[in-house]
């Protein structure tokens, strides 16, 4: 009864997220603690969400299929960022052009998983998890290597998610990482008095607690205390004098360089651009969509260089699923499968088009047939960027890709 009870407690605390006092954390990492299990290297994830269309960011120009089956939706030619005689960018996407041309991108085409589920929530969870399709978990793999980094009397924040909920990748089975939307206001709420008070309390008599579920009330107030006054005055060391576009999107990645340039010890940070599920008149919303996001991971990408801290620093960006093929009634696209990959990086062992895009030819049931496994690109990053062992976390051994 005690374990369902403290369970139901910790459920419940990870709902409320950080739109009151608790964020989306409980066991996390404490400052004084990670010296000793972090690398300085830093990890970056971007989710697209929503589904953005992969065949019209990435575009078969000389394929005339991808012409047939989207009269309307097809990109021109003369249009196009081009990258290579037959392949050419979005024309929203001038910011990420330039990083490729600098030899700092990495695509990666055709990338999937088998029995693919075209459900936002089921596929987003089957990529957070790192699941099969048919297998369903309550953890996911970034969570999975927080657990293997901490094994004991681990608190505060190795992760960071710029949302108020906290997406299944951050959470494992004992450490979670923490969900925030302002660091400031987050501070700001363990000043008052009432939660001071609380706090005291538990300093001088969390040893008399004889009940579990208190202690753990307490002890997860404690931490959010500690971990929002490390996050605030770290906010507080460096404030970035590039110029970032005037988005939400930038503001985030902009904030994220400023805690990486004071030398906090978060090693991921995960941040989402919403808009992607272009049902109904796709073209212009998905163009302003990807300039959004190609135009801020330049300027991002800018200020680490200028800081000395691109080196240490990687950038994967994804989508939960790719769209349709053809184009539906609506000028937009529905749902589908196989999609590209972005990695950013300062010494790509193989930048540009790190393989083909799958074949128009041969569909399944009108949807792209995937060439790579995401988890072969978790592997890789778990195996050649964190360090660690992507077979434990990943439940099975999925083999390196050589990007990095």
């Amino acid at each position: 009864m005690k374990k369902s009870r403290r369970k139901f407690i910790k459920t419940s605390l990870v709902s409320v997220s950080g739109t009151y006092l608790v964020p989306q954390f409980i066991n996390t990492l404490n400052a004084a603690d990670l010296s000793s299990i972090t690398s300085g290297k830093k990890l970056v994830i971007i989710q697209l969400a929503g589904g953005n269309d992969g065949l019209n960011t990435v575009v078969p120009f000389r394929n005339d299929r991808y012409y047939q089956l989207r009269p309307t939706l097809g990109i021109g030619k003369t249009d196009l960022l081009n990258l290579n005689d037959e392949l050419g960018l979005n024309p929203g996407l001038g910011g990420l052009r330039k990083l490729y041309d600098q030899g700092y991108l990495s695509i990666v085409n055709g990338v999937g998983y088998p029995n693919p589920d075209r459900s936002h929530f089921r596929s987003m969870d089957i990529w957070h998890s790192a699941s099969d399709a048919n297998d369903y978990l309550q953890t996911g793999w970034l969570g999975r290597y927080l657990d293997s980094k901490c094994t004991a009397n681990c608190k505060a924040h190795l992760a960071i998610e710029f949302d108020e909920q906290l997406s299944l990748a951050l959470k494992g089975e004992n450490i979670k990482g923490m969900a925030i939307k302002d660091i400031n206001l987050l501070y700001k709420s363990t000043k008052g008095p009432a939660i001071r008070k609380l706090n005291d309390y538990y300093k001088k008599n969390h040893y008399h607690f004889v009940n579990e579920n208190k202690d753990f009330l307490y002890k997860t107030l404690a931490e959010t205390c500690s971990s929002a006054e490390y996050l605030f005055e770290h906010s507080r060391i460096h404030k970035s004098k590039k110029t970032y576009p005037n988005t939400q999107f930038a503001r985030q990645l902009k904030k994220i360089s400023e805690l990486i340039h004071s030398g906090i010890e978060t090693e991921i940070f995960y941040v989402s651009l919403p808009g992607f599920d272009t049902h109904v008149r796709q073209k212009g919303t998905q163009e302003k969509l990807l300039k959004v996001y190609g135009d801020a991971l330049l300027a991002f990408v800018e200020d680490l260089k200028f800081n000395g801290n691109f080196k240490d620093t990687l950038i994967l960006t994804f989508s939960e699923f790719g769209r349709r093929v053809k184009e539906n009634a609506s000028s937009g696209t529905d749902h589908g499968t196989a999609n590209n990959v972005f990695v950013v990086g300062e010494n790509l062992k193989k930048p540009g088009l790190f393989n083909s895009l799958p074949d128009l030819n041969h569909l399944d049931k009108g949807d792209l047939i995937f060439n790579t496994d995401f988890r072969n690109i978790y592997a890789t990053l778990l195996d050649k960027w964190l360090e660690n062992d992507s077979k434990k976390i990943l439940g099975k051994g999925f083999s390196n890709l050589n990007f990095i």
